[in-house]
C-alpha cells in the first residue's frame, strides 16, 4: 500500500474542517457541542427527569425535545441558508413529539425512526439514474473538491464515462448507508422502546434510545461514509492522474 493511502482520510477531514472555517453560513458547531445538545441533554432528562415526582411526563418529553428543535432551527439560522438534513432532524423531533404526547403505539416510533433514513435513501437511489447523482452534492462537491480541476483531467484522458460510471456506483454505495441506517433504527427502536407511549417507562427508554443511536447507528455509518469517500478518492487519483492534494480545494 502506498503511504499515501493511509493518509487521504485525515487530509480530507482537514479539508473539511479548513473548508468550514470560512464564511459564517458554512461553519459547522462543534460536534461534541453538538452531540451533546442533540443526544446527551435529551437522554438524561428523559431517563432522570419523566417521574411523577419531577417534571412528569409530558413536561419532560417537551423539555428533552426543545434541545434538538431548537439547535436544529438555531443551525438553519446561523447558515442563512435551509439545512435539508437539518430540516429533516426538526421534523423528526416534531414526530416524536407527537407520538409520545398523544399516546400512539410504541410501533409508531420504530415506524418513523425508520422511515426517514429510508427516504432519504430511496431518494439518493432515484438519483442514479438522473443527470446529477446525489453523491455530487452530498460527497464529490464544490465545498471540498476542484471540482472543474477534475472534470478537466478526466476530459484529458478520456476517463469522463468511467468517472460518471463510479459516481454512480457510489450513489448506490450511499444510498445503502441510508438503508442500513433505517433498519438498524427500526430494529433498536423495536428493541429499546416496548412501553406505551404517555408514561415515564416510554420516556426512559426514549432517552436510552437516543443515547444508544450514536454508538450503535451514527458511527458505523460515519464508517461507512468514509470508505465511500476514500474509494471514490481512489478511484479518482487511478483516472485522473491527479494526486489527493491536487484534487482539493486549495490543493
Amino acid at each position: 500500500m502506498h503511504p499515501s493511502d493511509t493518509t487521504e482520510p485525515a487530509a480530507l477531514a482537514g479539508t473539511a474542517a479548513a473548508a468550514d472555517r470560512a464564511p459564517l453560513q458554512d461553519k459547522k458547531p462543534n460536534p461534541l457541542i453538538e452531540i451533546g445538545i442533540t443526544i446527551a441533554l435529551p437522554a438524561l432528562i428523559l431517563t432522570k427527569l419523566s417521574s411523577a415526582d419531577r417534571l412528569g411526563t409530558v413536561y419532560a418529553l417537551l423539555l428533552a425535545l426543545a434541545f434538538p428543535l431548537a439547535w436544529g432551527l438555531w443551525d438553519g439560522y446561523q447558515r442563512r441558508k435551509i439545512n435539508w438534513m437539518a430540516g429533516l432532524g426538526v421534523v423528526s423531533t416534531l414526530l416524536t413529539g407527537a407520538i409520545g404526547l398523544l399516546s400512539l403505539d410504541a410501533r409508531w416510533l420504530a415506524v418513523k425512526e425508520a422511515a426517514v433514513p429510508g427516504l432519504i435513501g430511496l431518494v439518493i437511489l432515484g438519483s442514479t439514474w438522473t443527470r446529477t447523482p446525489l453523491i455530487r452534492m452530498m460527497v464529490f462537491n464544490a465545498a471540498l473538491f476542484d471540482v472543474d480541476r477534475v472534470h478537466f483531467a478526466l476530459a484529458e484522458r478520456g476517463e469522463t464515462d468511467a468517472f460518471e460510471r463510479r459516481l454512480r456506483a457510489g450513489t448506490v454505495m450511499l444510498a445503502g448507508t441510508f438503508f442500513f441506517s433505517s433498519v438498524a433504527n427500526y430494529g433498536l427502536a423495536r428493541w429499546v422502546v416496548t412501553s406505551a407511549a404517555g408514561t415515564a417507562a416510554f420516556n426512559e427508554e426514549l432517552g436510552r434510545l437516543t443515547a444508544l443511536s450514536y454508538p450503535v447507528i451514527a458511527v458505523p455509518c460515519m464508517l461507512m461514509m468514509m470508505g465511500l469517500m476514500y474509494w471514490l478518492v481512489r478511484g479518482a487519483k487511478a483516472l485522473t492522474g491527479l494526486e489527493l492534494g491536487d484534487m482539493l480545494q486549495g490543493g
